[in-house]
């Protein structure tokens, strides 16, 4: 207990060594933030080129400026390293590896566990460790505390442990990573004040909770709030197809009410690590006692389908002009899961063009942001967006309404537009052309 409280006056004054393990876009954003609130840093990653980069005061997300890295790498603060040996020099470690889903939709532990077992081989007392990953609520207390708890050390005693879940937006401008209250849970009182003590240099607001299991569950309900939201709104479009209605005029009217609405907007299918992820984990936990977590399945049933929705919808745009998709010329417009940025995790766009090439479209794409699309055993390279190319399509549509992109030369260099975004909403030309989700 005396090494733990140790530790708090460590924290406070910024003696005390920060290790992230995971370099990727929540990892390395909050390991440049430890090292501007003047704590040393040292970054874990199993990428060599992604810790190579670091040590060469070079960032690889998009969010992390580059200056940034070289200014941490120049104060000596910033440290990256591939050697998991450096752990038992760090007094409190933050576990930010990814926690995906295998083929069958069960929560893939795998990353989390061998982060987990890298630490216990080399715990000590007074460190403190910071599980960040999402995860089902229990996993913390179910699951990791038993393993650290098998060096022999007792949490609350020896050793502090606490759930702290990420709120990265990737390409949000309005809220950096400060600007997001961080909610801590501890697996003990002292577990939370300490995890409480590590963030509040980092973050304008802090907010504890009673547990681990409260904080798992905090992250699980944002997600699970949007990704049902945005079921709603997916199948309202449906429904707005088949009424022969425009789902975004429909929306857009809706947000004007003042009180009792939020917007929520359709889209060709979920992507990201977290939207189309999280409610799964929550499900997953509640099959487990029995109890159907039926708005989960049935949005997570409706957002699925949207990628084959568009598909679909891209042979009725083509069939209007008796083209058939067998041998049509079909470019995608955006490759990333969301505008203005390079992450591809479980963007639509990877099953809109499996179904597409299926049906034997000659696909091709255009990202800004992302250089080569990985589709079954096909590797597409981004194209110029050029106006031959533009002219040449049978058929353009719009995945991801990237900023760079200039819609209204879009339309009107295409022979034909389908915008699965409302990219098109302030093209005020050949609007004709184009046809919406």
């Amino acid at each position: 207990m005396t090494r733990l409280r140790d530790l708090g006056a460590r924290i406070e004054s910024r003696q005390a060594r920060i290790g992230v393990m995971g370099l990727g876009y929540v990892g390395l954003p909050l390991a440049v933030e430890f090292a501007k609130a003047g704590f040393s840093v040292t970054g874990f990653e199993l990428d060599g080129e992604k810790a190579r980069a670091i040590q060469e005061s070079r960032s690889y997300i998009e969010d992390v400026p580059h200056a940034e890295v070289a200014a941490m790498r120049e104060s000596g603060r910033l440290h990256a390293t591939t050697d998991m040996g450096e752990l038992a020099g760090c007094d409190v470690i933050n576990v930010c590896v990814p926690t995906p889903l295998t083929k069958t939709k069960d929560p893939d532990f795998s990353f989390m566990a061998s982060a987990v077992e890298e630490i216990r081989k080399r715990l000590r007392g007074g460190q403190l460790v910071i599980l960040g990953s999402t995860t089902y609520p229990g996993t913390t207390h179910e699951l990791f505390l038993p393993l650290l708890e098998a060096s022999g050390l007792r949490v609350g005693e020896d050793f502090a442990l606490a759930f702290a879940p990420e709120r990265i937006d990737p390409a949000n401008k309005q809220f950096k990573v400060r600007d997001v209250p961080k909610v801590v849970g501890g697996e003990t009182p002292l577990c939370t004040e300490l995890a409480a003590k590590v963030f509040a240099p980092v973050f304008d607001t802090v907010v504890p909770v009673s547990s681990s299991q409260a904080a798992e569950m905090v992250k699980l309900l944002e997600n699970t709030f949007r990704a049902i939201n945005i079921g709603l709104a997916n199948e309202v479009a449906l429904m707005c197809d088949r009424l022969g209605l425009d789902v975004w005029e429909v929306i857009e009217a809706a947000a004007t009410k003042p009180y009792g609405y939020m917007k929520f907007l359709p889209g060709p299918g979920l992507g990201g690590h977290c939207i189309p992820i999280d409610p799964t984990y929550l499900s997953w936990k509640m099959k487990a006692l029995n109890f159907p977590a039926r708005f989960i399945e049935l949005a997570t049933e409706i957002n699925t389908q949207m990628p084959t929705h568009v598909v679909r919808r891209i042979g009725d745009i083509l069939n209007e002009d008796r083209i058939a998709v067998n041998g049509s010329r079909v470019r995608l417009l955006g490759a990333a899961y969301k505008p203005n940025v390079s992450d591809m995790r479980e963007s639509p766009a990877i099953e809109v063009a499996e179904g597409l090439l299926r049906k034997g479209a000659q696909l091709d794409y255009h990202d800004p942001h992302v250089p080569e699309l990985h589709v079954g055993a096909h590797v597409l390279k981004s194209v110029e967006l050029s106006d031959e190319a533009l002219t040449a399509a049978d058929l353009v549509v719009i995945v991801t309404d990237h900023d760079a992109v200039d819609y209204q030369r879009v339309v009107d260099q295409a022979q034909r537009v389908f915008d699965t975004r409302n990219a098109t909403r302030k093209v005020t030309r050949n609007r004709e052309k184009v046809r919406k989700l």
